[in-house]
């Protein structure tokens, strides 16, 4: 009995102690409620289409098995990359394989020593980037394929798009042809392409497309030669039928070659060239890359009102730079939404599933960012001071004033908004880098100047003689109380002298009584003028006294040391990731400053930092 009364005992307090383990744990279990942004909570909503998802699977799927594309993987396959490449291309093989190009082409390929010239030194120069153009292509020839299979126009004619913008539908020469085909302003008008603030249809893969395959149709009834017809989109018909005159009537390209215009004379062999290397790629071991997304993996879909690409890319969690390359018309980032006009934007066809099966909230949302934006500017217009506004040179949250201080260039300003200097030049109309001091400028940016501007007030203006004496502390190269003279070295250039000392151009040019912005090499320049000396411990009493914290300085001293480091890259780094680690310098400055002709970075290859 007393043995059965402990075990009853014993059960009943190791119940009691398990039921509070558990009443325990499940206390611990209870975790705040996460409060979720507009954003958030309207893409939880978001609703998916199984079925629609399912048709669209299958479709992809079809695509996917056609032919050409496993014959095109099974050549990537088996490419022997370990293999060397004979960088010699014999003569006799040359014209071999230029004869089996001709009679598979309406197009009159003959061997010429001019073009067996061009071919080698493609094969010498441009592998690389034609293993890049043909991951390009993937995704743009099938558009021009269609296209001028409709008006029976040649197919091999897709490779003068490589000629003319290297793929680039965002493409704009010296003398403003723009996009895949390079369209005149003028020109592109005559074949009914929309040009104009928000829409820019030369950039279009699509239209501009078909208005070239119109041009080509009507040269083609003229000359009837396509020879010609490619002359002729090079330098205009007026010049071609002159060349034929000049020529004693002769009609065909090699005969007439020789008056035509410079560039022209290079422009047919330089096709060829293309075509060579496209047809014969897998022979001169050039392995073509994929494509990221090829064109029948996207739909497009029907935008009702104005949005943003940064809207879009929020909405539907896709990098904003996939939506511009397959976007290109647009050229402020925005689908503009008119009265009677209708605006497309091409989208993965997973997005535009998404897209289109949230349509209401999607716009919801849209009109709800405008109605907040523009509540946030009558605010900001009402609330704040005048004064208020112009020293934080900013009138809403969109468009931003900046006031041009001693030592600012168009490069950190773009830094600071974290925008392009192309788009600070198109915003304020600049035709050159160079900005005048005390002028303002219209910036469009989403970073909160107010909090920029904390940030700024942190260190505290300090007179530039002053700073120069604090900087002097750990700078043992500069000298204190004597005139700071600097000598050119390669890649140099008085705008990144300037930069680097934080004077002007002006400045270097009246202390150095230089007339032009040519420098020489090795040539001293004076930085500037003599100065009283400084002593370290009023350097110091400046900073206490302006209330600037030791750290600050520290920064600005490491700042100085950094010019002119060595940085090693690594795995996954790219111009862009490194440019951004080093405040005010380019990927062009990089480029510059180690001889970089294109942007392949190897993991361990050392780079120079201003210069």
């Amino acid at each position: 009995m007393i043995v059965k009364k402990i075990s009853l005992a014993v059960t009943a307090l190791f119940s009691i102690t398990m039921f509070a383990q558990e009443t325990a744990t499940t206390s611990l279990d209870i975790k705040p409620e996460v409060k979720l942004s507009y954003l958030d909570s309207v893409k939880s909503s978001f609703k998916k289409d199984e079925v629609a998802a399912k048709v669209d699977s299958l479709w992809m799927k079809e695509c996917l098995s056609l032919d050409i594309y496993n014959d095109f993987s099974t050549d990537i396959q088996t490419v022997n990359t370990d293999q060397d490449v004979n960088a010699e291309l014999p003569t006799e093989l040359l014209k071999q394989r230029l004869q089996a190009m001709n009679e598979k082409s309406p197009f009159n390929i003959e061997y010429n020593q001019g073009l067996e010239n061009i071919i080698k030194s493609f094969l010498k120069n441009r592998k690389k980037s034609i293993s890049r153009l043909m991951a390009l292509s993937e995704y743009y020839f099938p558009i021009f394929e269609e296209t001028f299979a409709k008006q029976n126009i040649p197919l091999e004619i897709k490779y003068l798009a490589i000629v003319e913008s290297a793929l680039n539908p965002k493409a704009v020469s010296r003398m403003g042809a723009t996009g895949l085909w390079q369209f005149m302003y003028g020109t592109g008008k005559q074949y009914a392409l929309k040009i104009d603030s928000y829409v820019d249809e030369r950039s279009d893969p699509l239209k501009s497309t078909a208005a070239a395959s119109d041009y080509f149709s009507k040269m083609y009834t003229i000359f009837g030669d396509w020879e010609l017809v490619l002359a002729s989109y090079n330098s205009g018909p007026g010049n071609v039928t002159k060349a034929i005159r000049r020529s004693g009537g002769q009609t065909k390209y090699w005969d007439i070659r020789s008056n035509l215009p410079k560039e022209t004379q290079g422009y047919v062999p330089a096709f060829y060239a293309t075509m060579y290397l496209f047809e014969y790629h897998k022979e001169h071991g050039i392995n073509p890359e994929r494509a990221v997304v090829k064109n029948f993996e996207t739909d497009t879909v029907n935008v009702k009102s104005e949005m943003s690409f940064k809207q879009i890319a929020d909405l539907l969690d896709m990098p904003q730079s996939q939506i511009q390359l397959l976007n290109p018309s647009y050229k402020l980032n925005v689908v503009p939404f008119y009265q009677g006009e209708n605006h497309f934007i091409r989208l993965p066809k997973d997005k535009i599933a998404t897209f289109v099966s949230n349509e209401d909230k999607i716009y919801a949302y849209v009109r709800h960012e405008a109605e907040n934006k523009t509540m946030s500017s009558r605010l900001a217009l009402k609330v704040t001071p005048k004064a208020k506004v112009q020293l934080n040179k900013a009138i809403d949250t969109d468009v931003q004033l900046y006031k041009i201080q001693k030592g600012d260039n168009l490069g950190a300003i773009a830094e600071k908004y974290d925008v392009s200097i192309s788009d600070i030049k198109k915003w304020n109309h600049l035709r050159s880098n160079s900005v005048a001091l005390g002028r303002t400028l219209k910036i469009k940016s989403d970073v909160d100047p107010l909090k920029a501007s904390k940030e700024a007030k942190t260190i505290p203006a300090i007179e530039k003689k002053s700073e120069e004496a604090i900087a002097a502390v750990d700078d043992k190269d500069k000298t204190t109380g004597k005139a700071q003279e600097y000598v050119v070295v390669a890649g140099d250039n008085l705008g990144s002298i300037a930069k680097k000392f934080g004077t002007t151009i002006a400045e270097l040019k009246e202390l150095n009584n230089l007339t032009s912005n040519n420098i020489g090499l090795g040539k001293t320049l004076v930085i500037s003028k003599e100065i009283p000396a400084i002593e370290e411990t009023a350097a110091v009493n400046t900073a206490i006294a302006s209330n600037a914290s030791v750290d600050s300085f520290k920064k600005k001293t490491a700042s100085a040391k950094s010019m002119g480091e060595d940085y090693y890259v690594k795995k996954g780094d790219s111009l862009y990731s490194i440019s951004k680690k080093y405040p005010g310098v380019t990927i062009s400055d990089i480029k510059k400053w180690n001889g970089i002709k294109n942007e392949d970075l190897k993991p361990g290859m050392k780079l120079k930092i201003n210069g």
